[in-house]
């Protein structure tokens, strides 16, 4: 991409994700903040595997091209599938979709895909294999975004498949392999396609805009074609410029849903470039990690952790529903409302130098702090806040800055109401993480642990804690 002028996405090698216990390292930090830049920026990132799971993925795309290639040119009528949402969680097997020249072979774990005339079809190699690396490297990329939005460890867990599966259960997640434009399949008169000037073939525009309904996808292709939307509403090519071991990783709408539209959705096409001298078309592996049909999208863990939930999220809403309905692409997107998962960068679009500049000023006075040592009293504050009332058994409500601006002190206020409905102790001062020097917070913690905010006053301006606390600031 940057030949085409355009700042690269993010790169993060995905041993970095992996999340281990005690502190976060610094690498981890690190490749959280660039994954989470790329997400901000591009709705996408790359994500560089080992070598030997490198291999294992480019085996997987060479099976695929001969599975393909030997596949008849002339499909069966009931090998086309219509885009029935009803069906999300129940494919499996090879079927074709004419209007976008695509063919997919499904591998869904605890499915047995069928042919036509009762034979057991014979899939592409090493899918299960693939569908371990690139479903557990989903669910580590799951957990980096969990650690950005400071949600608590593994928050979807509820929403997701076992691991393993139990007894008769089948994935809600796929692995999809796919194949566009195979010059030997005649299923399609090629009428959704038009031809550029410079040889490119294009999809019409009723079929460019497409949007997962996955929580998070990995995809590797054999050759580029994938273009998202980025935040300046440009198309950009993400795999132009992989690398054998590298894979695109995308945020679908369900992790939309679950976060209340603080991590935008990947809005996707795929233009193929001239095929000549090809004789296999555009080979793609695809993981889509899904929620799991019985269960709800709700917001619960975005308000636990402080963030505001717009009324359109309020609701949990049904799996099965949510995949059923149609959600258009223009109403998906308002990035510039969420200020809490976007970040200053340098200028060229590196997170270290940021990040060098935090740790050169970690030496600020206690309070009233610095506003590095603002932001982190208040993570910090918050978090000791919850606990306590915890352990006492106190329902807690943390109020956004949009409630409280201009009438904390009314009588009759959101926070007034709140208070109300919720029963909060009569004496205590209401929680308001945004208020900081946070004397409610303080307040708060000194009528329930004597001393505790002392402690932590010397904690916040112990020079040799200050790199722990600095580069997790959001």
């Amino acid at each position: 991409m940057a030949g085409n002028g355009l700042p690269p996405l993010g790169r993060v090698k995905l041993s970095d994700l992996v999340p281990s216990e005690g502190l976060p390292s610094e690498s981890y930090k690190l490749s959280v903040t660039t994954l989470s830049q790329s997400l901000v920026q591009y709705s996408a990132a790359i994500i560089q595997f080992s070598s030997s799971d490198g291999a294992l993925l480019r085996s997987g795309l060479d099976s695929a091209r001969l599975y393909f290639h030997q596949r008849s040119s002339f499909p069966a009528p009931d090998m086309i599938h219509t885009n029935d949402s009803r069906e999300w969680c129940k494919t499996s097997g090879y079927y074709m979709d004419p209007q976008l020249w695509q063919e997919t072979y499904d591998y869904r774990p605890g499915l047995t895909p069928i042919e036509p005339n009762n034979t057991m079809e014979i899939p592409p190699g090493g899918l299960p294999d693939i569908f371990c690396l690139l479903g557990k490297a989903a669910r580590d990329i799951l957990d980096a975004i969990s650690f950005y939005l400071n949600l608590r460890s593994s928050p979807f867990t509820e929403i997701l498949d076992n691991v393993p599966l139990r007894n008769r259960e089948i994935s809600s997640s796929v692995l999809s392999v796919c194949c566009h434009a195979r010059p030997s399949f005649q299923g399609t008169q090629h009428h959704n396609l038009t031809a550029h000037e410079d040889g490119q073939l294009v999809m019409y525009p009723d079929h460019e805009n497409q949007v997962d309904k996955s929580l998070i996808s990995l995809v590797k292709s054999d050759k580029p074609g994938l273009h998202i939307r980025d935040l300046h509403g440009r198309w950009v090519p993400v795999d132009v410029d992989l690398g054998p071991q590298e894979a695109i990783v995308y945020p679908g709408l369900a992790l939309y849903q679950a976060t209340a539209g603080y991590v935008n959705p990947a809005l996707l096409r795929t233009e193929f470039n001239s095929m000549q001298g090809s004789m296999y078309g555009r080979c793609s592996l695809a993981f889509k990690l899904m929620p799991k049909s019985m269960t709800s999208l709700n917001c619960s863990e975005m308000r636990a952790a402080g963030h505001g939930v717009e009324a359109q999220f309020q609701l949990p809403i049904p799996v099965d529903d949510f995949m059923q309905r149609s959600h258009p692409t223009d109403q998906l997107f308002n990035r510039h409302n969420f200020q809490s998962f976007s970040f200053p960068t340098a200028q060229d679009g590196s997170a270290k130098p940021l990040m060098r500049r935090r740790k050169n000023n970690s030496r600020c006075k206690p309070l009233p702090p610095s506003k590095r040592l603002r932001l982190e009293a208040q993570r910090v504050l918050k978090e000791r806040v919850q606990d306590i009332a915890d352990k006492k058994g106190i329902k807690l409500r943390f109020c956004n800055l949009k409630e409280c601006e201009n009438h904390i002190h009314a009588l009759d206020s959101p926070c007034a109401n709140i208070r109300m409905e919720i029963g909060w102790p009569p004496g205590v001062p209401f929680v308001h993480p945004h208020d900081l020097p946070n004397k409610a917070k303080i307040s708060f913690l000194e009528a329930y642990e004597p001393g505790a905010t002392h402690d932590m006053e010397l904690s916040f301006t112990d020079p040799g804690q200050g790199s722990q606390h600095t580069s997790s600031c959001n």
